[in-house]
């Protein structure tokens, strides 16, 4: 009786590849994948940050130079101004000095 089990249980036995994966394998293949997707997006949001940052610093420069020219402009506006103020100063001067 005992070699007929034995007999039924050796055809039982299968020599093929294990062709599924354990459980820490598929654990480590979805680490892998979420952090591979998480990478990506990180590396998106850093790229978009150096372009809005250059679109910033291209607008800031050219505000800035803006500024720079309507400042100028205001100056030289002032200095026109006072140079005809004070010529009229001097008109006034000399009108008193002749009336004395």
């Amino acid at each position: 009786m005992f070699r007929a089990t034995v007999a039924r249980n050796a055809r039982l036995f299968s020599t093929s590849v294990r062709s599924q994966k354990s459980v820490t394998e598929t654990v480590k293949d979805a680490a892998s994948k979420a952090n591979r997707v998480i990478s990506d997006a990180a590396l998106k949001g850093i790229e978009k940050g150096d372009e809005a940052a250059s679109a910033v610093k291209g607008d800031a420069s050219k505000a800035s130079g803006q500024a720079s020219g309507k400042a100028s402009e205001l100056a030289g506006e002032a200095k026109g101004k006072a140079n005809e103020l004070a010529g009229q100063a001097k008109g006034k001067v000399e009108e008193t000095k002749k009336k004395m």
